[in-house]
């Protein structure tokens, strides 16, 4: 069984609901970035950080490692995000949590705020992104905290 289909059973079996109910805010894409807040305001980069340490909410560390909580339980899967405020500008870490695919098309990462021409998507998930606006700022403002 190939890496990608593990890693593909393994978020299809996490026990997490869908929580993003709010309608998608209407956001534009410049090149390889989104430069305007999905919101209108800053995220909170503490509320991104622990995000980003809940295995279960945010599937980040399942895949990537950095300067998070607990090293054991990090993946290996994509690029470290130890430097990552330094190597991209926030519009362009926003892209990158809202759908990936649009900068690497054949990535595993998930589309974290797309709801539309995804393929086998669970029940529970159809209509609804994986996370609200406000998470998805929370999530820009602690990455672009993380220059080293």
């Amino acid at each position: 069984m190939s890496l990608r289909c593990m890693l593909i059973l393994m978020i299809a079996g996490m026990p997490f609901i869908a929580s993003a109910q709010e309608p998608l805010q209407p956001f534009a894409v410049q090149a390889d970035s989104i430069e305007r807040s999905l919101t209108g305001a800053p995220g909170d980069p503490a509320r991104g950080k622990a995000l980003i340490e809940d295995r279960q909410r945010s599937l980040c560390m399942l895949c990537h490692t950095g300067p998070f909580a607990d090293p054991r339980l990090q993946g290996d899967l994509a690029p470290d995000l130890a430097g990552i405020g330094a190597r991209l500008s926030e519009g362009q870490i926003r892209l990158r949590i809202v759908d990936m695919k649009r900068v690497v098309p054949s990535t595993i990462m998930p589309s974290y705020y797309r709801v539309d021409g995804l393929r086998r998507v669970a029940p529970a998930w159809r209509g609804k992104p994986i996370l609200a606006a406000a998470e998805i700022e929370d999530l820009v403002a602690y990455l672009t905290t993380l220059k080293d």
